[in-house]
């Protein structure tokens, strides 16, 4: 029986595959966790925020519920979509938590225009730190 010849470039090809299966398991993972305790999260991040100045708002609870109106929809979100929200600042860090991005980006873009909301203070950077502060228990252990 013949042996089969596998290739330099089907090896690579496979083990592309295969981290590209691991990143979408864990992307899942993140933004199912993030769903199933949103309002939790929102209530951390609100707060956290807060603590370290970057929003400055007359209404806590209108914001939370933002917040968590945001974590429970992005499991479900388009792909283009949530694309679009992180694109601007994909660059911002190496390897960022998809969840701490979106929220950054729609912090940055959206967030702004809520009437709960004074002003935002900090830079993209800053901003996401701050969130991701909250959700880096969210990223399964290596």
């Amino acid at each position: 029986m013949a042996k089969a010849h596998i290739s330099a470039t089907n090896a690579t090809d496979k083990t592309i595959r295969a981290i590209d299966r691991k990143r979408e398991r864990e992307r899942r993972f993140i933004l199912n966790k993030a769903r199933d305790n949103a309002e939790e999260f929102a209530a951390r991040l609100t707060q956290r925020l807060i603590d370290r100045e970057i929003i400055e708002l007359n209404s806590v609870q209108s914001v939370r519920d933002v917040f968590a109106a945001q974590l429970k929809i992005l499991p479900e979100m388009d792909e283009f979509d949530l694309q679009l929200k992180v694109a601007p600042i994909r660059t911002l860090i190496q390897d960022p938590n998809i969840v701490s991005l979106y929220l950054t980006g729609y912090v940055i873009e959206d967030l702004i225009n809520n009437p709960a909301i004074e002003d935002i203070f900090g830079e993209d950077i800053d901003i996401y730190r701050a969130i991701d502060s909250v959700f880096k228990i969210l990223r399964p252990q290596q």
